[in-house]
């Protein structure tokens, strides 16, 4: 299964649950995921934990009116097809209420961040 999808999936089903926190196993690109969604507003925090000596990270979720933030989420390039956005075909999501998350040249980034830096890349999923 793919690590990506996995891991959006499982903070979008604990957030409906109405969990406080979600954990899932670490690598270098969850992690950076995990830091921009809580730059945009997503994720309440972001922590690096060991447990049972795996190394997991552990991700704070928010709640707005005792509604969950991440309602949906929506994966976009594949392990089987990849897909690139250049600079004019990133669009906002939801008017605004979404988010797009590209993998760029300058590292993980959400939609607004890659169109200020005028650089495109593979969109790996949006969320709202």
């Amino acid at each position: 299964m793919d690590s990506i999808s996995n891991m959006i999936i499982m903070m979008k089903n604990a957030s409906l649950a109405g969990k406080e926190s979600v954990s899932f196993p670490s690598s270098k690109i969850k992690s950076a995921i995990s830091e921009c969604l809580k730059k945009e507003g997503f994720i309440s925090s972001v922590s690096k934990k060991v447990k049972g000596g795996i190394p997991v990270i552990e991700v704070g979720l928010i709640y707005v009116d005792k509604k969950p933030k991440i309602t949906e989420v929506e994966r976009i390039s594949k392990q089987s097809r990849r897909v690139y956005f250049g600079v004019k075909d990133i669009h906002t999501i939801r008017n605004g209420f979404g988010l797009l998350v590209l993998s760029t040249p300058k590292g993980i980034l959400s939609g607004k961040e890659a169109r200020k830096e005028q650089v495109g890349g593979e969109a790996l999923f949006k969320i709202w």
